[in-house]
């Protein structure tokens, strides 16, 4: 019979290994900064999934939206480059070379009335190409790129 703390040990060990790997299995993090969709509050951080065969899943605190990938007809990639200006002023001239990259992805889908929505993301960095991607491969739409540069960083 093995030893009750010895067993107690590995049952948290592996609850403690398997909990991170659960809790971040949702999705990509992403920030809701805006749209048309009501029930999500702007500035809204949650996770976006795109594995679900029929549905395009985000959820952010207590808000959960479900959008059919038959209901998408708009997929748009955009970025905001910003050079760290304020950092290069207070702290160091080598500030200048830096750039501050946000990633941004507009939905727009048609909902269940018909009417025309859109929500607008800003996706983790590490992320975004495997949501461009599987957003392509599941709703047969391609992405359009607000420019250049967005399209070099969505492509990779």
């Amino acid at each position: 019979m093995p030893h009750p703390r010895a067993l107690s040990f590995l049952l948290l060990a592996a609850a403690w290994v398997t909990y991170p790997a659960n809790a971040a299995d949702f999705g990509a993090g992403v920030r809701y900064v805006g749209g048309t969709v009501s029930t999500i509050p702007a500035d809204c951080s949650g996770q976006i999934r795109t594995t679900d065969d029929l549905f395009l899943e985000f959820r952010g605190g207590k808000r959960q939206v479900s959008v059919g990938y038959d209901h998408i007809n708009l997929l748009e990639y955009g970025l905001n480059v910003n050079r760290r200006l304020g950092l290069a002023m207070a702290i160091s001239p080598l500030f200048l070379l830096a750039k501050s990259r946000k990633h941004f992805l507009t939905v727009g889908f048609t909902d269940t009335d018909g009417k025309q929505q859109a929500m607008v993301f800003r996706v983790d960095k590490s992320k975004i190409r495997s949501v461009l991607v599987s957003l392509e491969a599941r709703t047969g739409i391609k992405v359009t790129y607000q420019d250049e540069q967005a399209r070099k960083a969505g492509r990779g």
